[in-house]
């Protein structure tokens, strides 16, 4: 059908790890655009949770929605290296499961 050549890669991620999510995107070259490399965008969000029985770490309050700052980055990478770049994030990601989203790119100014 489509074939994609980039992904748009979204990471929610505390600001604390966010130099050292920005190391690891750099080994696999993800946020090379043209001449230049690391580019990638990132603000500010509010994450929510409700921590359930065996979650680990267990953060917050039973039967409680907890919430917190954290960061959605988007970055740009080959379709070739998701897999590699998603490895490269959970390297370095301080959450359980943390949340990594990746999305085909039809149409690219690349």
């Amino acid at each position: 059908m489509f074939d994609f050549k980039y992904c748009k890669i979204e990471i929610f991620i505390p600001e604390s790890h966010l130099h050292e999510l920005q190391k690891a995107l750099q080994s696999v070259d993800a946020g090379h655009i043209g001449k230049y490399d690391s580019c990638m965008s990132y603000y500010e969000v509010t994450g929510t949770w409700r921590p359930l029985e065996g979650s680990n770490p267990y953060i917050g309050k039973e039967n409680e929605i907890c919430q917190a700052a954290e960061l959605k980055v988007e970055v740009t990478c080959r379709a070739d290296k998701v897999d590699e770049t998603i490895a490269a994030i959970k390297k370095v990601h301080p959450y359980e499961e943390p949340v990594i989203n990746a999305i085909p790119l039809f149409k690219t100014s690349f």
